[in-house]
């Protein structure tokens, strides 16, 4: 009923562990179930009740025995001591001391291990089965009396161990898997804004986060400087060296962007070798200097690592500055004609605004790097 997800099927290729966090909290569940037992053991030896107690000893021996298994990625041998201790441990100790022990509450703890570790096609057959079960455990008591009762004062006490026990257990599980889903969300929504290769902000991102930073100088006036930059003769380097050398080169080209930007400026892979950048509260003096760094950077850096002795890899870039009545589709592509022109005029250089008492004027002016 729960399958071992580390099992090999013909032609399945690689193992993939379905549901990991399952299996470590499964591996933290046979600790404390083990405690659980040490002090049961310590309670039924208190009440004079030696084979209840001594069957504690044997589920401290199985759980040490699942946790191994665990450990080891033998899941599916864990999955069955699991079974047997608590479906065997239940019983023993509804007929020995009655059901107003409290040990079938335990059962329960198998309503979410079903539903979360079971292939889908065995969750509702599985949750039929431990219902059955559960009743006819309820149906037995009612038939017959308890195999070694103890004093109705110990029976509560045993009844409100296991009581807080399982309650302390559901509430760990539902903590737990509430971290596990808070984690998920933030990894999708870090997947959804971020480009796979680079980590910078992808191109959906970046155009979100333009438009807003926009509106924000239509309402504030405070500058903002974009930067269009593009890897000199990357298509070559593909050809010559291949696409994962390629990456490699995108990558590193990367790092040299965030190591040469402030945390609030927006830097973004913006398709295929060209980045763009957003500088909030920037002049067009300020682009232009940081342009003239990530220039300088990226063809200073020592490349040697990935290409061989002797290559150097090169960036263009083309700047421009938001002005009063623009969208950032025409910043963008005042940018981009200076990107162009960087190109055009040998590359590995900066083309944009004038730097100047009338840097807003959006006149090219070219800064070899």
């Amino acid at each position: 009923m729960l399958s071992d997800p580390n099992t090999i099927k013909p032609g399945a290729g690689p193992v993939r562990v379905r549901r990991p966090a399952f299996w470590t909290l499964a591996m933290r569940c046979t600790q404390i179930a083990a405690l659980v037992d040490i002090a049961f053991f310590i309670l039924f030896l208190a009440l004079d009740s030696p084979v209840l107690a001594w069957v504690n000893v044997v589920s401290v021996g199985m759980y040490v025995g699942a946790y191994y298994a665990l450990k080891t990625r033998r899941n599916r041998l864990a999955v069955w001591l699991f079974w047997t201790e608590v479906l065997a441990h239940a019983a023993l100790g509804i007929t020995m001391i009655g059901w107003g022990s409290g040990f079938h509450y335990y059962l329960l703890l198998f309503i979410p291990a079903i539903c979360l570790s079971a292939p889908r096609k065995w969750v509702f057959p599985g949750l039929c089965a431990l219902w059955a079960y559960y009743v006819a455990l309820d149906v037995l008591m009612w038939s017959i009396e308890p195999l070694q009762p103890i004093p109705q004062t110990a029976l509560y006490v045993v009844h409100l161990f296991n009581l807080t026990v399982v309650f302390a257990m559901f509430s760990y599980l539902s903590v737990f898997y509430l971290g596990v889903v808070i984690a998920t969300q933030r990894k999708l929504q870090a997947v959804a804004i971020t480009d796979v290769l680079t980590g910078l902000l992808n191109r959906r991102q970046m155009q979100y986060l333009l438009d807003q930073e926009v509106e924000r100088f239509k309402r504030s006036g405070q500058p903002m400087g974009l930067m269009l930059l593009d890897l000199d003769h990357f298509k070559q380097i593909n050809d010559t060296y291949g696409h994962d050398m390629g990456d490699k080169v995108l990558q590193e080209f990367a790092v040299v962007l965030n190591e040469q930007f402030r945390s609030q400026d927006l830097v973004a892979r913006w398709g295929g070798e060209e980045f763009l950048v957003a500088m909030p509260n920037s002049t067009g003096a300020d682009v232009v200097r940081a342009a003239e760094r990530v220039c300088q950077a990226t063809a200073g850096r020592d490349w040697s690592e990935w290409m061989g002795e002797g290559r150097n890899v090169t960036v263009s870039i083309g700047v421009s500055e938001i002005k009063a009545g623009d969208d950032a589709a025409q910043a963008l592509s005042r940018a981009d004609e200076a990107l162009y022109q960087s190109k055009a005029s040998g590359r590995n250089c900066v083309m944009g605004l004038k730097v100047g008492s009338n840097s807003g004027s959006n006149k090219k002016h070219s800064v070899s790097c």
